[in-house]
C-alpha cells in the first residue's frame, strides 16, 4: 500500500499533467475565442442585409464550410481524448454532424425551388433555423463555462483532499 506522502506526490504529478498552467489558460481562452467568433458572426449578419444574394450565399457557403470543418477537427481530437470524454459528449457530436449534413442536404434541395410561394417557404425555414441554432449555441456557450468551472472545481476537490492526507 502506498504511504501519504506517495499518494501526495503521485496526485500532484497527475495534477500537473491534467491541469497545467497552459490548461488554465485554455479554459479562459476557449470561452473568450466563444466570445470574439459570437461578435463577428454578429458583424457578417449586419453587413449581410446590405449585400447581394449572391455575396450573402457565398458568405453562408463560408461559414457552412468552416462549420464543417471545426466539426471535423473537434471530431479528430475527441477521437484522441476519447477516455477522458464524457459519452454525452461524443454522442452529442455526433448529433451535430448529422444535423450539418441534413442542413446541407436541406439546402441542396430547396435550389431547385422554382415559385415565390416555395422560395418564401425555404425564408421562413431558414428563419427558424437561424433562431434555433443561436439558441442552441447560446446554450451550448452555458454548457462550456459550466464544463470549464467543473473541471477547475474538480482540480481544487484534488488539491484538497491531497492537502487533508
Amino acid at each position: 500500500m502506498a504511504s501519504s506522502r506517495e499518494r501526495r506526490l503521485y496526485h500532484q504529478q497527475r495534477k500537473e499533467d491534467a491541469w497545467n498552467e497552459s490548461d488554465k489558460a485554455r479554459g479562459s481562452e476557449g470561452l473568450g475565442r466563444l466570445s470574439e467568433r459570437a461578435k463577428k458572426a454578429e458583424e457578417r449578419a449586419a453587413t449581410a442585409w446590405s449585400q447581394e444574394q449572391e455575396a450573402v450565399q457565398r458568405s453562408a457557403n463560408e461559414a457552412r464550410a468552416a462549420a464543417q470543418a471545426h466539426a471535423d477537427k473537434l471530431s479528430e481530437t475527441a477521437g484522441a481524448d476519447r477516455a477522458h470524454v464524457s459519452e454525452s459528449w461524443n454522442e452529442t457530436q455526433q448529433s451535430w454532424r448529422d444535423h450539418l449534413a441534413k442542413m446541407d442536404a436541406n439546402l441542396r434541395g430547396a435550389k431547385t425551388a422554382i415559385d415565390v410561394e416555395a422560395a418564401e417557404n425555404r425564408a421562413e425555414d431558414a428563419a427558424g433555423d437561424a433562431v434555433t441554432a443561436i439558441d442552441y449555441a447560446y446554450g451550448v456557450i452555458e454548457e462550456a463555462e459550466a464544463a470549464v468551472l467543473d473541471a477547475i472545481s474538480a482540480r481544487k476537490e484534488v488539491d484538497e483532499l491531497i492537502q487533508t492526507q
